[in-house]
């Protein structure tokens, strides 16, 4: 967990010092491109493609795009998901098997077609791209909530408490809603993670930003296309980007995981 946290704290920092990080502006055009894309070298560590744009710079602002449409995604998708399954978790009835069927019909679909298919309708930009995210991650974060919260409201202190005519708003937002946040974060952690893999999907189609703008997935999507005549490096960084942020999200998730599952034993 906390070799998870160093690497989201180190893109966190990136992002937030990536116009003093980056050498070049990733719209100028400061390579050779007569011919074919430059390799990696002391002056281009990351190399430039093949308009000329230094892919360091553009791998460095690329993080600002991506953090920015995780963290939205996710934040989003917790917002709406856990109140909807905190609601529907303990009242139950026809309100809870509404909201079940729907979140269940979307669960259904795989992620990634999912969000082509909302990121498609809505047009490419970072807060739609943000939406899409957010209705495919709700119904991980609904289910999740109301799992714990049909759980803990069968224990005798909820039971009492009920019995006792304490208001529902209070018995859900003091005593429930603490022991269901634990599950939340673990969640967070690892829809971040998911997110990050299904945001390079949606960037890699052009669902995110439009090209010049810096973005890892799109980064990709344009240097596949020279990756046959050897210029590895179009492809490479922006990849082990994706793998290193999603990687951390990961390990912050499974590491708490591990740490409320011991605290249960």
């Amino acid at each position: 967990m906390v070799a998870g946290l160093a690497i989201i704290i180190f893109y966190i920092a990136v992002a937030v010092a990536a116009p003093y990080i980056a050498p070049y502006s990733p719209y100028s055009k400061v390579g050779d491109v007569a011919e074919h894309p430059s390799p990696p070298s002391l002056k281009h560590p990351f190399g430039t493609n093949e308009i000329g744009y230094d892919m360091f710079s553009r791998v460095v602002l690329g993080t600002r795009i991506v953090l920015k449409v995780v963290l939205l995604s996710s934040v989003m998708g917790l917002i709406i998901g856990v109140p909807l399954g905190l609601v529907s978790g303990y009242f139950g009835g026809p309100l809870d098997r509404v909201l079940s069927i729907i979140m269940d019909s979307l669960y259904a679909f795989p992620g990634i077609v999912l969000a082509i298919a909302i990121a498609s309708v809505l047009g490419p930009s970072v807060i739609n791209a943000a939406i899409a995210l957010m209705v495919v991650y709700v119904p991980a974060y609904f289910r999740m909530t109301r799992a714990r919260v049909i759980e803990t409201k069968t224990q005798d202190y909820i039971v009492a408490l009920r019995v006792l005519g304490a208001p529902h708003s209070r018995i859900m937002s003091r005593h429930i809603l603490p022991g269901v946040m634990p599950t939340v974060l673990v969640v967070y952690g690892l829809a971040s993670a998911d997110a990050i893999l299904t945001e390079a999907g949606l960037s890699f189609f052009g669902l995110v930003v439009t090209y010049p703008a810096p973005d890892w997935g799109l980064d990709i999507s344009y240097g596949i296309k020279q990756f046959l005549s050897g210029s590895w490096w179009l492809t490479l960084f922006p990849g082990l980007a994706i793998l290193t942020l999603a990687l951390g999200f990961a390990m912050v998730g499974e590491g708490l995981a591990e740490r409320f599952r011991a605290r249960a034993v």
